[in-house]
This record gives C-alpha cells, sequence and structure tokens, in this order.
C-alpha cells in the first residue's frame, strides 16, 4: 500500500488501507483516514487532519504553511473531511492565528486541478471549484457551490448555497445563494435553475427563488428594504431561510 520511494514522517497516523504513491512525503503531525489514496508526488504537511475515502492526485501540495507575511510558525491545522477529490497540483495551506486558526473543507467536494485554497478558507460538502480557481484567505464556499474554472474570489467573501460562478469569474463582494454570476467584475445573471432542479427543488420552490432574484435585484429596493420582502416572501419549507440568513450575514456586500 505503500511505495517504498515515500518518506513518511514517524509521527504521522495513516490507517492500514492507505494507498500512498512513488515519492510522497507525508510530515509530522498528519492523520490519513482509511480509503484514501494518495497518487505519486503528493507532498502533505501538518498538523492536517484528512478523513476517509479521500483522492490525491499527484503533485499537489496539502497543508503548507500560510502565504501571509505575517504568519510566524504559530501552530495551525487544515482539516479535511471525507469523499473528497483532488486533482493535479493542488494547493491548500493551513489556517492562521489571525482568524479560525484552521482551514477546512467538508465532505464530497470536487476540487480540479491547480485550484489554491488559500489560509482560513471554509469549504461546505457537494462544492465543484473547477480548474485553477483560486481563493484568497478568509473565503467561505458554502454547500452546493460550483466555481467555474480560473475564477478568482477576494479575501473574506461568500460564495452562497447554490450558486454558480461562470468561467473566468472576478469576485469581489459575497454571491448570494441560488444565484450565477460571472464577468470580470462578477455581476448576477440569473438563479440556477438547472443546478436546482438537479438537487430536486419543487417547481413552487423555483417559483420562489425567481421572485426572491426579481426582489433583491429587480425592484430597486434597499437592500435591507429587499430582505424584509424576503422574509414575507418565505414559505412554510423555508425555502428561502438560508438566503435571508446569509444576506443578513454580508459584510463585503453582495455582487450587482
Amino acid at each position: 500500500m505503500i511505495h517504498s520511494t515515500a518518506v513518511i514522517d514517524p509521527s504521522a497516523k495513516i490507517a492500514s488501507d492507505v494507498k500512498i504513491g512513488a515519492f510522497c512525503v507525508i510530515g509530522a503531525d498528519v492523520s490519513i483516514g482509511s480509503g484514501s489514496i494518495l497518487e505519486p508526488h503528493v507532498v502533505v504537511q501538518g498538523p492536517t487532519v484528512i478523513g476517509v475515502n479521500n483522492h490525491f492526485f499527484s503533485f499537489g501540495s496539502i497543508g503548507a504553511a500560510p502565504q501571509d507575511k505575517k504568519y510566524d510558525n504559530e501552530l495551525t491545522q487544515l482539516l479535511i473531511g471525507d469523499n473528497n477529490t483532488f486533482r493535479e497540483n493542488v494547493t491548500v495551506n493551513r489556517g492562521t492565528s489571525q482568524d479560525l486558526g484552521k482551514t477546512v473543507i467538508g465532505d464530497d467536494n470536487w476540487v480540479m486541478a491547480g485550484v489554491h485554497i488559500a489560509h482560513d478558507c471554509i469549504i461546505g460538502h457537494h462544492c465543484i471549484l473547477a480548474n485553477a480557481t483560486a481563493l484568497a484567505g478568509h473565503v467561505t464556499v458554502h454547500d452546493w457551490a460550483i466555481l467555474g474554472g480560473y475564477t478568482l474570489v477576494h479575501q473574506f467573501c461568500h460564495i452562497g448555497e447554490h450558486s454558480f460562478c461562470g468561467m473566468g469569474s472576478v469576485i469581489s463582494q459575497d454571491v448570494p445563494n441560488f444565484v450565477i454570476v460571472s464577468g470580470n467584475l462578477a455581476s448576477p445573471r440569473g438563479i440556477n435553475l438547472e443546478g436546482l432542479k438537479r438537487r430536486n427543488f419543487t417547481r413552487d420552490q423555483l417559483s420562489l427563488i425567481k421572485k426572491s432574484y426579481r426582489t433583491l435585484y429587480r425592484t430597486g429596493n434597499r437592500f435591507e428594504d429587499a430582505i424584509q420582502e424576503l422574509e414575507k416572501l418565505n414559505d412554510e419549507q423555508d425555502t428561502l431561510g438560508s438566503l435571508v440568513h446569509f444576506l443578513k450575514k454580508s459584510e463585503r456586500g453582495i455582487v450587482r
């Protein structure tokens, strides 16, 4: 299961069925869960905790120190959940003491070639980050979000649930739940209708989400007034509840 050329620190905790390819380097304070695969030339530095059934393709750098000039070798972490795929040349940095002290990646995410996830980012579940997407520090990507290839995200931005960022988007403000954005700088283009259909949103829910988009972007409402209107529109299933919460918590403002 472990290639003879791999270099593994004695303190690393590696499940017995983990497959580690040629010339991998596993540093101190690394834990790797059952069923995980490291293709040749992957480097994992700690403190890093990796769950089960994760697949790391060649030349990834996982858990390296943050690219932050304030970082002074303080003890910070990278936490990775289960069933994630990290394709070739992905880089994921640990956190910093100025924020959470950890970078967190959830479950069932698809991280494609050349993606960079900087310090203190939080990635939810079921997200797709396409080739060469780059997240600056302190970015949060909520569940089911999709970031198209070569998307750039400014530090501290939040990408909402079920949103879709088109190829080459440059994002400097928060992207609300359900919304498609694209461009440099990114602008709203509608709702992520196809994605929502694939996730079994009902016709009534889709109609309500369309109304929420018009309320937020087409009526000329002040931001605070739009939020109040969305609270009135919300249904018994609380379809818009997560959107309202997202908007209330936004600190950078939303894409316009």
